[in-house]
């Protein structure tokens, strides 16, 4: 049986709570935290009446812009190598499910790749990430655990990477994806390659994509969730190699797809052949939203290292990722020895809501959690535009009051006596 999403369960509690009138401090869920741009609320408006089937893998020209944002990124693209579909999420699944083989996963990822593997039939394989970034695993580690694997009769096929990383908001650099893709073409492994988060790097110009290493079998999932801020509009692609193997299972996908989601609703097909086409608009206000991110996501790790904890510098999106392991005997002194039992205490007694370290895999007895910072943006769209258009957001009284929060969170927390 596979539980309810993580994510999705917590944003569900946060809110009833909210409804219920209780004071809560949001950083549970990873949702953009950003009002729609207005060009692509037109753009969906005008397409209202567009109510015919779309082709499975997308209309031609959402197809043909999603190819020319990839190839502006360094990676040349044709139109037929693109797959849509309804999110990243269901694209990430069908690439697991059509790709052969089990899944080697970083520790610690994403709360959904293991239960999409679990889903698909297929076991999973974690190979803990380096101290330099989340989101690959640590190299070394990962050739000696697929020999150590099939030697047990295992069979990995199907590595999947993050970059830039969830939960721990940090960009994998070259020489580390170049060794992880080197130990992937020894094993004969397909790389999958999440880059949801790419366009929100701090430092566009610093990213890689595993896909410039791996050509022939790197899949690259991505979507308008985060950069855009439309994540409950669904709109998801993937990139298939210019392969043998990204053939094979283009179609393969598409034919799961096809029994599945049909195809992405015409409507989202024009948003998204506008946007990827990047007008001046569009990447005015993915700058914009970057900047806001990175400004509000390094306050909140001030404030986490200020408080004792050990966290890695946020480097793109909105998360950070602590570890207050150094407050272990504190903490015990109010009955917290796991990252649940601190995420419920904080939940319980402060009204904070994060997630614990162990929904993305991590050992169940370390006191990590991930904060998502996007939330604090606020409530209404008028405040979330001030956010956006704001010289220091941190100064705007609901983004300085969510700090001051969790600072007075962390002191009582760290304080504990």
């Amino acid at each position: 049986m596979v539980s309810q999403s993580a994510t999705l369960a917590i944003n569900e509690q946060l809110q009833a709570r909210h409804a219920a009138g209780e004071s809560v401090l949001h950083l549970g869920f990873g949702e953009a935290g950003l009002p729609v741009l207005p060009e692509v609320a037109r753009r969906l408006a005008g397409a209202v009446r567009r109510n015919h089937y779309a082709p499975v893998a997308g209309s031609s020209p959402a197809r043909w812009a999603a190819a020319g944002y990839f190839t502006r990124r360094g990676l040349p693209t044709d139109g037929d190598q693109l797959v849509y579909g309804p999110g990243s999420k269901p694209l990430l699944y069908a690439l697991i499910a059509c790709l052969p083989g089990d899944v080697v996963l970083p520790g610690p990822s994403w709360v959904s790749y293991e239960p999409q593997a679990t889903l698909a039939g297929k076991r999973v394989l974690r190979v803990p990430a380096p101290e330099s970034s989340g989101g690959v695993p640590d190299p070394d580690l990962l050739d000696d655990a697929l020999r150590r694997a099939r030697r047990q009769g295992r069979t990995p096929g199907i590595l999947l990477l993050t970059v830039p990383d969830n939960p721990t908001s940090t960009v994998a650099g070259a020489e580390l994806l170049a060794r992880v893709c080197a130990v992937a073409e020894e094993h004969d492994l397909a790389v999958v390659s999440d880059e949801i988060y790419r366009d929100l790097c701090y430092q566009p110009d610093d990213f890689l994509s595993p896909a410039a290493y791996a050509p022939g079998r790197c899949f690259v999932t991505t979507g308008l969730s985060k950069n855009m801020a439309l994540g409950g509009w669904r709109i998801g692609c993937a990139r298939m190699p210019d392969s043998a193997l990204g053939d094979r299972v283009k179609q393969e996908v598409i034919g799961l797809a096809s029994e599945l989601w049909t195809s992405v609703a015409q409507p989202m097909l024009e948003v998204a052949a506008y946007v990827f086409d990047e007008p001046a608009e569009v990447v005015a206000h993915v700058a914009a939203s970057r900047a806001l991110h990175q400004t509000v996501a390094t306050a909140v790790h001030r404030e986490l290292v200020a408080a004792g904890a050990s966290c890695r510098a946020p480097q793109a999106g909105f998360y950070v990722y602590p570890d207050l392991g150094t407050q272990r005997e504190v903490l015990a002194r109010v009955g917290i020895s796991s990252g649940g039992e601190l995420a419920r205490h904080l939940m319980e007694h402060h009204g904070v809501g994060v997630l614990p370290g162990e929904a993305f895999g991590d050992a169940p007895e370390a006191l990590r959690f991930r904060a998502a910072t996007s939330l604090l943006y606020g409530r209404s769209d008028e405040e979330r535009w001030a956010a956006l258009r704001a010289p220091d957001p941190l100064a705007l009284p609901w983004i300085d009051g969510a700090l001051t929060r969790l600072r007075t969170t962390l002191q009582t927390l760290t304080a504990a006596a």
